[in-house]
């Protein structure tokens, strides 16, 4: 016989309560329980039927249920089922929004340097919502486990890590609770060597796996190899005769075509924000070489969720700046209202 829903909501009700209590669970209690408005005859009557199909138990006579091996084994089925689903949930969601993201981040550099006659440059969004959410690991083979992680911004690392030990089904269910009820909630910075410790002695032979978790944690919430940058407006440095030399201008192009130098500008106008939403680097104040003849304007946006990023606007150092600071206020406000407004 199948279980309707009746008798999973009464099963789950039964389990919950006896996870708690540790009491044999009657059907008064069920009745309190749920938001059903089942008699306490129908409750006994449901009892009785999964007690004939095995998922419970009456330890002795007179008391109530507790969970049978099989009524744990439907618990914890469900709920990896109902996690798995969340975690493509969050998949779909996160590409979705990605895909709108990079969308109007590419048209807002063009419309940048077309409004400006500068050089724009926006970097696809980073993520520094650092909590860990939700850690899912799923066994692969006996020596493989696929290791789930979500963090705040629904952002979801996964990678196959190779164990020394064979790990059972059952024993990644206990690691699974063992991961979630002791790092759920918590930032990189708050799993220190005491969590870190319990972890390791509450794992037992299995201390190799929580290193293996831990570093995939490490990576999903600072990773940022994947940083997209969006730049338009190149050729109108050309514009700008103290720019247009043409070693000069060869080498800020360059610069302005290649990802890794981008990233030390944005790395290096980061490590020296003070927190103010607009920055300017005029000359020798930035880190470049080849833009010390420039003036680079900078500003954090926040999608919100953990979504944040930079945009730059960068030209000579005798920049229109009150054209450019007011573009990038009203640009700042825009983004606000169409990333959280409309949610």
């Amino acid at each position: 016989m199948d279980l309707d829903e009746r008798k999973m909501i009464i099963l789950k009700a039964i389990i919950k309560t006896y996870l708690d209590t540790g009491e044999p669970v009657g059907s008064r209690t069920i009745s309190k329980f749920t938001e059903q408005k089942w008699s306490s005859a129908t409750i006994r009557n449901e009892m009785s039927d999964l007690e004939d199909m095995g998922y419970i138990i009456q330890p002795h006579t007179s008391a109530g249920r507790i969970p049978s091996d099989k009524g744990y084994r439907f618990y914890v089925d469900q709920i990896m089922e109902e996690k798995d689903n969340e975690v493509a949930e969050f998949k779909e969601l996160m590409l979705q929004r990605v895909d709108r993201v990079e969308l109007v981040l590419k048209q807002l550099a063009q419309i940048l340097a077309k409004d400006t006659n500068y050089a724009a440059m926006i970097t696809g969004p980073n993520y520094h919502q650092n909590k860990l959410k939700f850690i899912q690991l799923s066994r692969v083979d006996l020596r493989k486990l696929l290791v789930v992680v979500v963090v705040e911004g629904n952002i979801i690392k996964n990678t196959i890590v190779p164990v020394s030990v064979e790990v059972t089904d059952e024993e990644v269910l206990n690691l699974n609770i063992l991961l979630n009820t002791n790092l759920n909630g918590l930032t990189v910075e708050e799993i220190n060597l005491a969590v870190i410790t319990r972890l390791k002695e509450q794992a037992g032979m299995h201390r190799e796996v929580v290193d293996l978790v831990l570093n995939e944690i490490a990576a999903a919430i600072v990773a940022d190899e994947d940083l997209q940058i969006y730049t338009s407006g190149t050729t109108n440095i050309f514009k700008y005769p103290e720019l247009s030399d043409g070693e000069k201008a060869s080498q800020l192009i360059s610069t302005l075509e290649q990802k890794e130098l981008l990233q030390e500008l944005i790395s290096d106008v980061n490590s020296n924000s003070d927190n103010a939403d607009i920055q300017v680097y005029i000359g020798d104040e930035t880190q470049i070489q080849t833009m010390k003849d420039c003036s680079v304007v900078t500003a954090n946006y926040d999608l919100g969720k953990g979504l944040q990023g930079t945009i730059g606007i960068i030209g000579p150092k005798r920049m229109d700046y009150e054209k450019v600071l007011g573009t990038l206020r009203t640009l700042m406000t825009q983004l606000d209202v169409i990333f959280h407004k409309e949610e």
